[in-house]
């Protein structure tokens, strides 16, 4: 191929006819909502259609192609997550009926708040969001080990700033009745207790 072969760009009328469905696909496979899904594809054949002049090789279309598509699928779920922010009153479902854990969940709130970014988002989408760990990987264009890793990682950061930041005290069977701050850094977690 030489280099004006290379250097025809294809229109994207053509793109959409050769690549509409196999898209359409792609996203519904990852985004359940079909209307979402659907918004999706229209906003990357609008990213395409404004991008395709920055396309080097036309042997690199696909990739390319699939690419935008994948930052498509992450802006989505990163805006979901910007319209359902975390405030006090969220209430972590484990236990709804148990006190202790309603009066903890403004607390672990405010931690979530102040995780590393990577693995805030994947708790927000897993815990909250209520995604499965495999479509925060399709969702973030990671491999399903690298999604449980973020989770894990997230759940085990979360867990060591409660650890130093509370005592806690269990009954017998291990469910939580009452905890207190132990530390001043707690105080900034722990401040609204008294108000719930």
């Amino acid at each position: 191929m030489n280099i004006t072969e290379q250097k025809l760009i294809p229109t994207t009328e053509k793109i959409w006819k050769e690549f509409y469905d196999k898209l359409r696909s792609f996203v519904q496979l990852r985004v359940s909502a079909k209307d979402d899904a659907e918004d999706i594809v229209q906003e990357v054949f609008v990213r395409i259609h404004n991008k395709i002049d920055t396309l080097k090789d036309n042997q690199k279309l696909e990739s390319w192609i699939y690419q935008i598509t994948r930052n498509a699928i992450i802006d989505y779920y990163r805006s979901k997550k910007e319209k359902v922010e975390l405030h006090d009153d969220l209430e972590i479902d484990e236990d709804s009926e148990n006190e202790a854990i309603k009066r903890l969940s403004p607390s672990i709130i405010k931690m979530i708040d102040h995780l590393p970014y990577i693995y805030k988002e994947a708790i927000i989408l897993t815990e909250y969001k209520g995604l499965k760990q495999k479509e925060l990987a399709d969702s973030l264009g990671i491999s399903l080990t690298g999604a449980k890793s973020r989770v894990q990682r997230g759940r085990k950061l979360l867990k060591e700033m409660l650890h130093d930041c509370c005592a806690f005290e269990f009954d017998s069977i291990g469910k939580l009745t009452d905890f207190s701050g132990k530390s001043k850094c707690c105080s900034r977690f722990v401040e609204l207790r008294g108000k719930l």
